[in-house]
């Protein structure tokens, strides 16, 4: 089984790069998560007694960069950081279709959808929750973009559903309508710039390109 790898490490914190098909957070199933994984690697390190606790999730078919916290002293400062949005996650998505803008914002609410418990659904004004999300198209090829998505809110599959709502569903994503893909859902988290929450320095942390997206770019996107 594919564990993902290891990205950043210091003494309060831990990066590490997940693969698809795994979860972060046990679900009560008893299968193997993403702390399960992260855990086994403190222990090998000698550092079973470290407090890990995942700062963020992503869903189970989304892959790239998921934060742990490993001191319950910082922990309340990264919390902070995450409410009030001063942590900046760059996601990179393929979408069907060739979008017609070079950027947008998409403002609109996020809610259940009452039909389908697994779903969320994009909301009239005045339901849901306020959900942000903000796209630059980086590539176009072969009827696909390359899109790279800032979360300004972090509602259950904002991306996913802001993508639908606008008639570009993420490549592989059946739930929101989105074409197959033998390379499964193609959404990455790719880049995170934080506040070191004991240094207060600016931590700027990236994955490897995810070549099974898109091939890379050149230059700096």
């Amino acid at each position: 089984m594919n564990n993902g790898s290891l990205i950043f490490e210091n003494e309060v914190l831990l990066a590490w790069d997940k693969p698809a098909g795994i979860i972060v957070h046990d679900d009560g199933t008893g299968a193997r998560t993403l702390t399960d994984v992260v855990a086994d690697h403190l222990a090998a390190e000698g550092r079973a007694d470290a407090r890990l606790q995942a700062v963020q999730r992503l869903d189970r078919e989304t892959t790239g960069l998921t934060l742990f916290s490993l001191d319950r002293a910082t922990q309340p400062a990264l919390d902070a950081q995450v409410a009030g949005h001063a942590m900046s996650k760059t996601y990179l998505a393929v979408v069907a279709g060739r979008v017609p803008w070079a950027e947008k914002t998409v403002r609109q609410p996020i809610g259940r959808d009452r039909h389908d418990a697994r779903r969320m659904r994009a909301c009239r004004p005045g339901q849901g929750k306020p959900a942000e999300t903000r796209f630059r198209r980086v590539a176009e090829k072969d009827g696909r973009t390359l899109l790279a998505v800032t979360l300004v809110t972090g509602r259950r599959h904002q991306i996913r559903v802001h993508l639908a709502a606008l008639g570009h569903p993420i490549v592989g994503d059946a739930l929101y309508g989105g074409p197959r893909c033998p390379a499964g859902l193609l959404l990455h988290a790719w880049r995170e710039e934080l506040d070191h929450p004991v240094s207060g320095k600016r931590l700027l942390l990236e994955t490897a390109w995810p070549a099974r997206l898109w091939p890379a770019p050149g230059g700096r996107l």
